[in-house]
């Protein structure tokens, strides 16, 4: 089941984010800034359990990012990513916001889902503020894509 975050969601979000992290694969989040976004975060429910989450951030009047994208490896291949994008995604209609993007190394994943590659430098500057404390800034290899929603 997807629904918005609760507080006491927020160890599980904590633990499935930082799991990525120590790979290397996100951003490690502290549990005060969790519950500074939970407002922003969705997550999948099974059996009482928080197996994944996403994280929707308005970052402009028309532009948004889902970041903290997770879900645990024993729940991957089950549509859980592509159903937290998609909630994300209908509350950004909702908001009206014009677009929504991610940074990702999983392209194709959000291309099925609609997005666009686009080169980095098309998107507002404040967008790489995180990338500031990320250990590859210098040598990043994320992939910037967009969805338009100015249509929909």
């Amino acid at each position: 089941m997807i629904r918005k975050a609760q507080l006491g969601d927020v160890p599980d979000i904590h633990a499935l984010i930082n799991e990525y992290a120590e790979q290397a694969q996100m951003l490690f989040r502290a549990p005060a800034e969790l519950y500074e976004h939970l407002r922003d975060f969705y997550v999948c429910q099974e059996d009482a359990r928080v197996v994944g989450c996403c994280a929707l951030e308005i970052m402009w009047r028309d532009l948004a990012e889902i970041k903290s994208l997770s879900v645990e490896a024993a729940s991957q291949s089950k549509g859980i990513g592509r159903q937290l994008v998609e909630a994300a995604v209908d509350e950004a209609r909702q908001l009206g916001l014009r677009r929504v993007f991610a940074l990702t190394r999983s392209q194709g994943f959000f291309e099925r889902l609609g997005f666009s590659v686009v080169d980095r430098n098309a998107l507002p500057h404040k967008v790489w503020d995180d990338c500031l404390r990320c250990t590859r800034r210098d040598n990043c290899d994320e992939t910037a894509v967009v969805l338009d929603l100015s249509g929909t």
